[in-house]
């Protein structure tokens, strides 16, 4: 019987790197194994459903679902894992020393509805009592400008969120002062003569 042929992009991750290099065969299966960065998948698989399988946004996958607009089934395969409580920027000048201090400051991310987002939400607001509404969010493109919400969001009237200016990014935005934070999975650029720190310390966390 002839293998079923699917094309499936995922990161290139080591736990998955048998299926990527051909040592593990899924049965009655022949794999193209395309890896690929995880932004260019999601774009990609939400706005043109280019691969039989994917990786995808958890947080986009589940707001789709609340829409009544998802064309996916999820399956509970986890490939990305990380501890989200390294992936909070901030500017060394913002004046944070302290999860706490987030309250009321600049934070940008590329995208609102990101995953690494709402995890870090979900903590700064469970273990610190820093609310979503507390922060003034920025919205744009961490390294190259102009990158935009790949779901549409209707969020509280009380959400301060507005996109940064196309010609500008989050990276160039925490160095120059504009930005107190930024929230991103992937560290921010730096330059010699002002850098960006990771996390604020806080309570054994």
């Amino acid at each position: 019987m002839e293998k079923l042929f699917l094309t499936v992009a995922c990161g290139d991750y080591d736990r998955t790197k048998p299926l990527q290099d051909g040592s593990v065969e899924p049965e009655g299966i022949r794999l193209n194994y395309i890896p690929m960065q995880s932004e260019e998948i999601f774009w990609r698989m939400g706005h043109y459903r280019e691969f039989d399988v994917s990786e995808m946004s958890l947080s986009n996958h589940i707001t789709m679902l609340g829409q009544g607009d998802s064309p996916f089934v999820g399956i509970p395969i986890f490939p990305s894992r990380f501890f989200r409580h390294s992936s909070i920027y901030y500017n060394v000048e913002s004046g944070i020393r302290k999860p706490e201090d987030l309250k009321g400051k600049k934070v940008g991310t590329p995208e609102y509805a990101m995953t690494a987002g709402v995890w870090i939400r979900g903590f700064l607001n469970d273990d610190y009592g820093v609310q979503s509404k507390d922060i003034k969010w920025f919205l744009g493109g961490q390294v190259e400008p102009g990158r935009k919400e790949r779901v549409k969001l209707d969020l509280p009237p009380e959400m301060a969120v507005q996109s940064i200016p196309d010609d500008q990014t989050l990276n160039g935005m925490l160095e120059s002062g504009e930005l107190d934070a930024l929230i991103s999975a992937r560290s921010p650029s730096r330059s010699p003569s002002r850098r960006a720190t990771s996390r604020p310390s806080g309570r054994g966390r």
